[in-house]
């Protein structure tokens, strides 16, 4: 049988899935049986030579041309942004149209619509690249775990913020110039905010968390901090305690709740998932049943993320053919269940403090801290410059987010503290 393919949006996607549906037809069918036509391809700059052979008349700059088409089964969504990407998406819907998408900030924000339409129409919407990529970890989470009670997943999946952390780690450079250097090649945008602020990777945390756990969309209740305040000497001081910061995206099952956080945490350098460096991604997902696995590989790119695009294609495409049933939709069957505030967390905790070099300094916040519930568990100080301001380093032992702000607040407001302090939540076993 022979299924028909229309893409909406001919971008770098766009062009690698193009590319693989023309090059590996072949391939597709002896693994398949089933033939994958790409019959158009729709974009409002067709004449861009994109180095894939392709047949003039299957190009289009509208897309009507491919939701107006009966015969084309499944409509491939890679324009990405929300408009107009989710009206063509519902468009494909209503007309009875399959729907692939790489589009995580849709899914994200606009996906219970969507998701919720596709299940009136009874059609299927196909997200694999939507997430990390090459790495096929919705399948992963959705198939191959099925008989698993997820219980945590620690991501990074946002290569652009892990490669400007990896330049800071083994460079030595500051954070601007590591964010120059990412956007000189191509791995940042001339605006970098959803980057480097956590938002992609927040936006992602929401579909991994839906599947994992089985509860809406829960974009907005996520806590998002970015990396934009690292500075150098946390990179330092992070290695001298022996941790590397990468900023993840956390799901956790506490109890009858769930955490959803996303910010730059401290990792012990003995951690697989610390070692993932560049523009590399890495999903490490808990089961009760599997116990601790970890998925790794390019987030990013034409080939990667088109390979992700076909596979769900070909999977939806079993799925007409009635050959098997390759995907398990969710919607419909999800509880409710309450995303934990984030201050009410426990985590350990590293705090780099500028501090007034005197006697008495450490007594003082140490007291506060004591105060507060927080226990320490390492300090390191740099430099004697007796009444200038100088780096204090703590490293605690496991806290409640809450005590930790009252802590910070009061200890701010000390006459010997100048500047913001700076903190990091740090995850890995206690000593």
């Amino acid at each position: 049988m022979t299924i028909n393919v229309g893409i909406i949006g001919f971008g770098t996607v766009g062009s690698g899935t193009a590319r693989i549906l023309i090059e590996n037809r072949e391939l597709i069918k002896d693994k398949t049986d089933i033939t994958i036509n790409l019959k158009k391809i729709a974009d409002i700059d067709i004449e861009r030579d994109r180095g894939i052979s392709i047949p003039r008349s299957i190009l289009t700059t509208n897309a009507e041309d491919i939701l107006n088409d009966p015969d084309i089964h499944v409509v491939v969504e890679l324009i990405g942004g929300i408009h107009p990407a989710k009206e063509f998406i519902l468009e494909a819907i209503d007309r009875g149209k399959h729907v692939v998408t790489a589009n995580k900030a849709l899914l994200a924000t606009e996906g219970a619509e969507i998701f919720r339409r596709a299940d009136e129409k009874g059609v299927l919407v196909g997200f694999e690249a939507a997430v990390a990529g090459g790495i096929p970890i919705i399948k992963v989470i959705r198939e191959a775990l099925v008989g698993n009670r997820i219980l945590s997943i620690y991501g990074i999946i946002n290569g652009t913020s892990n490669y400007i952390l990896t330049k800071m780690t083994d460079e030595g450079m500051d954070f601007k110039e590591a964010l120059k250097k990412a956007q000189e090649h191509g791995y940042a945008e001339a605006d970098p905010t959803f980057d480097i602020e956590g938002i992609d990777s927040a936006h992602k945390l929401t579909l991994l968390a839906s599947l994992a756990f089985g509860i809406p969309l829960s974009y907005e209740s996520i806590y998002v901090e970015g990396i934009s305040e690292i500075a150098s000497q946390d990179i330092e001081f992070a290695k001298e305690l022996g941790y590397k910061i990468k900023l993840l995206a956390i799901a956790k099952r506490v109890d009858s709740e769930v955490e959803l956080r996303v910010h730059p945490t401290m990792i012990p350098e003995s951690y697989l998932i610390s070692k993932v460096d560049g523009v590399l991604n890495a999903v490490y997902v808990v089961g009760d049943a599997v116990g601790e696995t970890l998925y790794y590989g390019r987030g990013a790119g034409d080939m990667p993320t088109g390979s992700a695009v076909v596979s769900d294609i070909v999977d939806i495409s079993t799925r007409i053919v009635g050959r098997c049933t390759p995907l398990s939709e969710y919607i419909g069957r999800q509880k409710e269940i309450r995303i934990r505030p984030v201050r009410e967390i426990e985590s350990m905790y590293y705090f780099r403090f500028s501090a007034i070099d005197r006697p008495g300094v450490l007594s003082k916040i140490s007291g506060i801290l004591g105060k507060h519930q927080i226990s320490i568990a390492s300090v390191i100080q740099k430099g004697r410059r007796v009444g200038e301001a100088v780096p204090l380093v703590l490293l605690t032992h496991k806290a409640k987010e809450a005590d930790v702000q009252k802590a910070l607040l009061e200890i701010n407001q000390l006459d010997v503290v100048t500047g913001k302090t700076a903190l990091i939540r740090v995850e890995g076993q206690e000593d």
